[in-house]
């Protein structure tokens, strides 16, 4: 059986081999070659360290952008992927009970266990229910502003005005991405878990957790390209990136589970001390509220065999949503912004003169959503360059796609959204300009497309539940900064999306800072 296995690895090494001579010859032309045996491979392992663009280009060559992609006949990784809007539409809405995460995506995420993003049917439903429940509580909305305000004021501006402080003739690089990821999963550990790691402080402490999602996202995402025989052997004998995935797999546990056993000792402490039960721990300490909510919301799913891994996999993926997909979305918004000066300049315009000197610690949630041009700029953002770059479906039963493609239960469906982002047909011939006006209305009102356009946020039953939160803390970080600084990129600094299930920058987002004046109450 072993042999088997190198035997696999050794034809795609040598297709590898192949691939590249090929394509020395034919570099200057765009064409991908559906080899025997081999299937298309290849050209996808050559463009591996760019695969989103590789499907765009791929996918722009089709009348109806949907494309077959051939794996090695032997290893079952056909793909249809497909950025057609109906084709959207039906899987995500029409006939979304056909179009479940299925048994191959929980093996490919089996590190989010029993999670949301994992879950179909009745245990899909109890997530849902129980995170809607805690995002609409009463309490949430002041909760959400003061752990984003408090880290703002004693995370974000001391670190980046640190970065200022010690430049010499100009401000020192400042890795943008960084500063943001570490941001984002502290604030989703206060949410959740009422313990700030304190990983966005002036000393950038290594937290091995808020490390470990990078490492992780990045193997699932050649899970997705590698037959699944390679990617097995891999972890079976504890090497590559699946050597990383295990690594990030117990960094979860060891934090998760730590938070988990202060909540105990302070749910424990306060019980001896009152006679107000889980009401008054919410109410009077306050301490671990959410993560209360939330044991309440899974109790029928929670046996004394599995209560502590049901809940760590359902923490987990609200911190997975929590700290990557808004860090990335807060990270190619200031790329842009890099880019376009003027954009920047505008935005700024607008916050002074919608809020004048106020100090940002007055602005409230309601006054921070009526910036309509800085909406406008991070919708863009979020088109050209969306978290969640693709989405993996299978059907339950055979059916036909409004493009007339015929799927069975075997067939692997990618919905790119990262290439609906840039079809002409989709968004027209200015599709590749970042224009923040594309989305402000002739009346100056937000201007709303429909999901299956915009699919940023995911579409049909399944949109992603933290929309407005992760709105919210994109509108008050981008607010925060660009009062405060001009951001420019560093010269000659590469800039490019990462091998990773999420859109993140492969190098970073090294930036300079350069303070600008600000008006006082």
């Amino acid at each position: 059986m072993a042999s088997f296995h190198y035997s696999h690895i050794l034809l795609i090494l040598t297709a590898v081999f192949i691939s590249a001579t090929v394509f020395l010859r034919r570099r200057r032309r765009f064409h991908v070659t559906n080899w025997p045996v081999l299937g298309m491979t290849p050209d996808l392992i050559l463009n591996s360290n760019r695969l989103h663009d590789f499907a765009t280009q791929l996918l722009k060559l089709k009348d109806d952008n949907t494309l077959m992609i051939k794996g090695p006949w032997f290893a079952n990784t056909d793909m249809l992927v497909t950025a057609d809007p109906e084709n959207i539409h039906y899987i995500l809405s029409k006939n979304f009970r056909n179009y479940p995460k299925g048994p191959e995506f929980r093996t490919m995420f089996d590190i989010l266990g029993d999670g949301i993003f994992n879950s179909d049917d009745e245990l899909w439903e109890v997530h849902r229910r129980t995170t809607m429940s805690v995002l609409r509580h009463p309490e949430f909305p002041t909760l959400l502003e003061t752990a984003i305000k408090e880290k703002v004021e004693h995370g974000l501006l001391p670190v980046l005005d640190l970065a200022v402080s010690c430049g010499q003739q100009e401000t020192q690089e400042t890795d943008l991405q960084e500063v943001f990821q570490r941001f984002t999963f502290d604030v989703i550990c206060v949410l959740v878990l009422n313990y700030d790691p304190e990983s966005l402080s002036v000393e950038l402490p290594l937290v091995p957790c808020e490390k470990a999602f990078t490492d992780a996202e990045e193997a699932l995402l050649w899970r997705h390209v590698l037959p699944e025989r390679v990617w097995r052997l891999e972890k079976s004998l504890g090497f590559g990136k699946e050597k990383k995935l295990s690594e990030a797999s117990k960094a979860f546990d060891e934090f998760i589970y730590k938070a988990f056993d202060e909540f105990e000792k302070v749910k424990r402490s306060f019980s001896s001390t009152s006679n107000g039960g889980s009401d008054s721990l919410r109410n009077e300490n306050h301490k671990f509220w959410l993560l209360t909510l939330l044991t309440r919301g899974f109790d029928q799913q929670i046996t004394a065999e599995n209560s502590r891994k049901f809940l760590k996999d359902a923490v987990l993926n609200l911190m997975l949503a929590g700290r990557d997909t808004t860090s990335t979305a807060l990270s190619w918004f200031f790329y842009l912004l890099t880019r376009n000066p003027t954009v920047e300049a505008n935005i700024r315009d607008e916050i002074e003169q919608r809020f004048g000197g106020r100090n940002y610690e007055s602005l409230g949630l309601k006054e921070v959503g009526e910036l309509v041009y800085l909406h406008g700029g991070i919708c863009e953002a979020l088109r050209l360059y969306p978290p969640v770059a693709f989405e993996h479906k299978s059907p339950t039963t055979a059916d036909i796609l409004p493009t007339g493609h015929n799927v069975d239960e075997h067939t692997r469906i990618i919905l790119s959204f990262y290439s609906m982002g840039r079809m002409e047909g989709i968004w027209g011939e200015d599709w590749m300009e970042f224009r923040p006006e594309r989305w402000v209305s002739g009346g100056g009102k937000i201007r709303h497309e429909p999901s299956y356009k915009f699919p940023a946020f995911h579409a049909g039953p399944r949109t992603c539940l933290g929309k407005e939160m992760g709105l919210v803390q994109v509108k008050m970080v981008a607010i925060a900064i660009i009062r405060r600084y001009r951001v420019e990129l560093v010269e000659g600094h590469d800039v490019c999306a990462s091998d990773s299930i999420i859109l993140q920058m492969k190098y970073g987002l090294k930036i300079r800072l350069f303070p600008v004046k600000i008006d006082k109450d």
